[in-house]
């Protein structure tokens, strides 16, 4: 059955009403990558010329140059160039989860209407690289069609205890920080209901600027003067993780300059900070990586499956742990930077997460 994809895309037009061309932002961005116009022409489709002449219309229309052409030196983008290719960066990071959600719901409806007949499992999860991964899996493995729907940890638990998923996905860190954080979840999730699947561990840290140009080290060089940050909204695990260090250093949080601006994702955080808006953000390793930022480990956190025991005996479910426990899932698990498996697709006691116990394996 196809699957319903929804891409953002920003609009502009001219005083003739005609609209840009959105081929532009994928060659500034394949331009900002490759560092020459050959290259980057050829990587969207388009011959030299078509890009150059592209280039050069929509400078016209903004009234500056969107890339410098030196010969002998390739191509670089001019600051209006930069701003384009982060903006259309950013909104790709902050409404990527939320348009998945919107083309789950669209392609729940169409299944419904040809009475699709493959079963199905449906799971509520905090967004992250790994679970990311799942649907074009699944549907690759063949014999389970798989629904993801993405919400912060706390509501993926709490959705999928009122019924409305049948698996959640959540992180909780290995070590002491770990016990404080699952009291998010205890009250939800008990042994004799409910049972944990390992699917990955990742590592979080602090995203910052290439180069370090801060020298920040630490969450309290947060604080430091001059430094800007961008957090992640309440509710997240990854913002439950961060508001522990910061009480566990002692710190005000206020005394953190943009502690209170919010971003929803982990590409958009690193978004924010390799177009320069802020110095610094919280996320994961494979975040930094894909933006170039460097990065400062700070915490290995365990994501996890929950589902209840009743769910965890039915076909389905078995199916799934079944394709997350098989080499595909592991190799591509293995390509993101910060993240590794352990035992993947297989129980793992609540009491060893609630604790931060560490794996035995690792």
């Amino acid at each position: 059955m196809p699957r319903i994809s929804i891409e953002p895309a920003l609009s502009f037009r001219d005083r003739a009403g005609d609209n840009i061309d959105p081929v532009l932002f994928r060659l500034l961005t394949a331009i900002r990558d490759h560092g020459r116009l050959t290259v980057a022409s050829r990587e969207v489709g388009y011959s030299y010329r078509h890009c150059w002449n592209m280039i050069k219309e929509w400078s016209e229309f903004f009234g500056a140059p969107l890339v410098d052409l030196t010969r002998g030196r390739g191509a670089r983008l001019a600051p209006l160039g930069e701003a384009l290719a982060w903006a259309v960066e950013r909104v790709q990071a902050r409404l990527g989860p939320q348009l998945h959600n919107l083309a789950q719901e669209i392609d729940r409806e169409i299944n419904r209407a040809v009475l699709e007949t493959e079963p199905t499992i449906r799971v509520a999860a905090s967004h992250g690289y790994a679970v990311a991964l799942l649907p074009e899996l699944v549907a690759a493995e063949g014999g389970l069609r798989l629904e993801l729907n993405y919400l912060n940890s706390q509501d993926a638990v709490a959705a999928m205890v009122r019924g409305q998923s049948d698996v959640a996905g959540f992180h909780i860190p290995i070590g002491p920080m770990a016990a404080p954080l699952w009291n998010r979840y205890a009250r939800w999730l008990k042994s004799r209901n409910h049972v944990l699947v390992r699917l990955v561990t990742r590592v979080q840290g602090l995203m910052l600027a290439p180069g370090n140009p801060r020298g920040i080290r630490t969450v309290a060089d947060l604080a430091s003067p001059g430094v800007r940050f961008i957090n992640r909204q309440e509710g997240a695990g990854t913002r439950a993780l961060l508001d522990a260090m910061i009480e566990s250093s002692g710190m005000d949080p206020s005394s953190i300059h943009g502690y209170g601006d919010m971003e929803f994702t982990h590409a958009a955080v690193a978004a924010h900070v390799a177009s320069g808006q802020v110095d610094a953000g919280f996320g994961v390793a494979a975040s930094a990586a894909r933006f170039g930022l460097e990065f400062i480990p700070l915490a290995t956190e365990r994501y996890v499956l929950a589902m209840s025991r009743e769910t965890a005996q039915q076909k389905p479910a078995q199916r799934l742990m079944a394709i997350l426990a098989g080499e595909r899932f592991t190799e591509s698990v293995n390509e993101l930077t910060g993240y590794r498996v352990v035992s993947p697709g297989f129980e793992i006691p609540i009491e060893e997460v609630a604790s931060g116990a560490a794996d035995a394996e690792a």
